[in-house]
C-alpha cells in the first residue's frame, strides 16, 4: 500500500517557508496533491502528477510566461495581480519547481482568499462571469507569442485524431464491447467529414494560434465571495497553444446543458440556448474586440466540435475497457458518451440561433 503524500520539512524549506508551518490537505481536484499552507500568508503546495504531465518543467514555463504577461497587463490597467492572476512562489534557489528525494515535483502558489471555485453553475449570472473572465483571459493575452509554449499534451484538441482513435478502438474492440455501439459509431461516422473544420482552418492559416486554457470548466473561475465576480482563471496546467473557439466550446459543452455530463435519462439532457447567450454575453463583452470576424464566426463550430470530441473520447475509452476516465460503473462512459452526443444533435439543431447570438453581441 502507498504511504500517504505528504508535505515534509524540507518542501517548506524549499520554498522558503518555515519546518514547522501548518498544512492542510485540499481535495477539490483530481490530478494533483494540493496542500494549504499557512504562514502568516496563504501558500498552495502542489506535488504535481507525473503520470498525467510527463514533463512539469515545460509547465511551469509556460504558466510563469503567462502569468508574468498578465501580470504586467493586469498592473497596467490599474487592477490587483495577486487577485487576478496565480503568483508562483519561486524556490530559495530561483526555480519553480522543488523536486523531493522520490523524485515527485512540488511548487508554489499564493492563495487567493475571500474567493470560491464552484463546481457547478448555480445561475444564468455565475455563468455569464465565467465568460467574461475568460474572455478577459483571452483579450489580456491576444499579445503573447503562443507559438513559444511548449505542446504539453499533444493533439489534445485535434478532433480528427480523436476520430481515428475512435475508429482504432473499435477496429481493437480490446472489452468486446463493439455490438453495443452500432448506433454511436454510426453518430460519429456522419460527422467524420465536418470534424476537421477548425483544424483545416487553423492550417490555412486563417484562423490564428491563440494562448489557450484547455479546461474551461467552471470550477477553474475564481468568484470573489464579496461581489459574486470573477476574479480569477486557476488551473494553468494545460494552458498551450491552440484556438479560442476550444476554450469558448468546452466552456459551452459543460455550461450550456440542462443535465450532468452522465445523466442516463436523455429525456433531461438538452442544449440550452439561453445558457448559450449568457455564457456569449459575458465571453463576448470582455474578449469581442480581440476577435478576428472568422473567429466569432466559429465559436458555435467551437462548441458543437468540443462536444463532439468528449464524446468520442468517451466511446473510445469504452471501447477500449475504460482505462483513461473513471468509471463508477461498466457502461458509466457510454452513458457519457451519448449524453455528448445528444448535446451535439441539440447544437445542430439549434445552430440558427446560437449564430443569431453571437451576432447579436458584436
Amino acid at each position: 500500500m502507498e504511504h500517504p503524500i505528504q508535505i515534509t520539512p524540507e518542501i517548506l524549506e524549499a520554498f522558503g517557508l518555515p519546518r514547522d508551518c501548518a498544512s492542510t490537505r485540499l481535495h477539490g481536484g483530481h490530478i494533483n496533491d494540493t496542500f494549504l499552507v499557512e504562514n502568516g500568508g496563504k501558500y498552495v503546495i502542489q506535488r504535481i502528477n507525473r503520470y498525467v504531465f510527463p514533463s512539469p518543467q515545460d509547465i511551469m514555463e509556460n504558466i510563469t510566461g503567462v502569468t508574468e504577461f498578465l501580470r504586467e497587463k493586469i498592473l497596467a490597467r490599474g487592477g490587483d495581480p495577486l487577485r487576478e492572476t496565480l503568483n508562483i512562489r519561486r524556490t530559495t534557489q530561483g526555480g519553480t519547481l522543488f523536486v523531493d528525494e522520490e523524485g515527485g515535483p512540488w511548487r508554489c502558489m499564493t492563495f487567493v482568499d475571500k474567493a470560491t471555485s464552484h463546481e457547478t453553475v448555480e445561475s444564468p449570472a455565475m455563468l455569464r462571469e465565467a465568460g467574461r473572465a475568460f474572455g478577459e483571459f483571452q483579450s489580456l493575452l491576444s499579445g503573447y507569442p503562443a507559438q513559444t509554449l511548449h505542446e504539453t499534451i499533444a493533439d489534445f484538441h485535434n478532433t480528427p485524431v480523436r476520430c481515428q482513435q475512435l475508429w482504432q478502438a473499435a477496429a481493437e474492440d480490446k472489452a468486446g464491447r463493439l455490438s453495443q455501439v452500432e448506433a454511436e459509431l454510426a453518430f460519429a461516422k456522419a460527422r467524420e467529414g465536418g470534424a476537421s473544420l477548425l483544424m483545416d482552418l487553423l492550417g490555412q492559416g486563417k484562423l490564428p494560434l491563440r494562448v489557450t486554457h484547455n479546461d474551461t470548466k467552471m470550477s477553474n473561475i475564481l468568484i470573489d465571495d464579496a461581489t459574486g465576480k470573477a476574479i480569477c482563471v486557476i488551473d494553468l496546467d494545460t494552458v498551450m497553444p491552440g484556438l479560442c473557439a476550444f476554450d469558448f466550446g468546452d466552456s459551452i459543452r459543460a455550461g450550456a446543458t440542462t443535465a450532468a455530463e452522465d445523466e442516463a435519462d436523455l429525456s433531461k439532457v438538452h442544449f440550452d440556448l439561453g445558457l448559450f447567450e449568457a455564457y456569449a454575453d459575458g465571453f463576448l463583452s470582455a474578449a469581442g474586440s480581440a476577435l478576428t470576424p472568422l473567429e466569432l464566426k466559429t465559436l458555435p463550430d467551437g462548441a458543437r466540435l468540443m462536444t463532439l470530441e468528449v464524446g468520442l473520447r468517451f466511446l473510445a475509452d469504452y471501447l477500449n475497457g475504460d482505462v483513461y476516465f473513471r468509471t463508477a460503473y461498466p457502461e458509466h462512459n457510454l452513458v457519457r458518451a451519448r449524453n455528448q452526443f445528444k448535446l451535439v444533435q441539440e447544437m445542430e439543431e439549434k445552430r440558427a440561433g446560437m449564430d443569431a447570438v453571437i451576432e447579436k453581441y458584436l
